[in-house]
């Protein structure tokens, strides 16, 4: 990692803006910014924000979710940890809390503004960014953005085929939550998915 990342890095793992000065209520616990940028990976995670699990544990994706995505991506722990190959950078940095019904709360919205174009700038190698839901996609993708997720990802050849750098895709969130919306739309697995294999393995390569 280049000098200047690493230390933007260690001043997002000691952020506490939203405890000290949030946008609406506070972080309902001690602040646990969980990151793993890059100065070499090709590959950006966009994911959303971590989960119990990966609250407790400080690494991302070391639930469900993430056997579910290294599935998707065709690779292992081993690179999925790498970040000499996969940069993950949710666009919220701590576990934001749960509902009455026992959901994730949406990425909290200090997290973006405060941090996430300098982290770009700093990832400038990154040439595929994976877009996972609707939060990353708007960021990523602006007015590229289709009006819901189910319509974003399903024009993923048309997004991949517009003329941006990075490149981006649009995924789901891996949540066993979208169980239903997988069987729902069985051309993810069938069409997506082995475009996305063949474009990440180019990338390892």
């Amino acid at each position: 990692m280049s000098e200047e990342l690493e230390a933007l890095t260690a001043r997002v793992r000691a952020c506490r803006i939203c405890v000290d000065k949030p946008a609406g209520g506070p972080l309902p616990h001690q602040p646990r910014p969980v990151l793993r940028p890059s100065s070499s990976a090709r590959i950006l995670i966009a994911s959303q924000a971590p989960g119990t699990k990966v609250h407790l544990s400080g690494m991302p994706f070391t639930d469900a979710s993430g056997d579910r995505l290294r599935s998707w991506l065709g690779v292992d722990s081993e690179e999925f940890y790498d970040t000499d190959k996969f940069a993950i950078v949710p666009m919220g940095f701590c576990f934001p809390g749960q509902d009455a019904k026992g959901a994730d709360l949406p990425p909290r919205r200090e997290c973006a503004p405060a941090w996430r174009a300098s982290l770009m700038a700093l990832m400038p190698q990154v040439d595929l960014v994976l877009t996972i839901g609707i939060y990353a996609q708007s960021w990523h993708m602006g007015a590229a953005r289709r009006p819901s997720l189910t319509q974003t990802v399903m024009d993923w050849r048309a997004i991949w085929a517009a003329p941006t750098d990075p490149k981006v895709l649009p995924l789901p969130h891996p949540s066993w939550r979208n169980t239903g919306w997988l069987k729902r739309n069985p051309w993810f697995e069938m069409d997506l998915l082995p475009f996305l294999r063949s474009e990440i393995r180019y990338r390892l390569a």
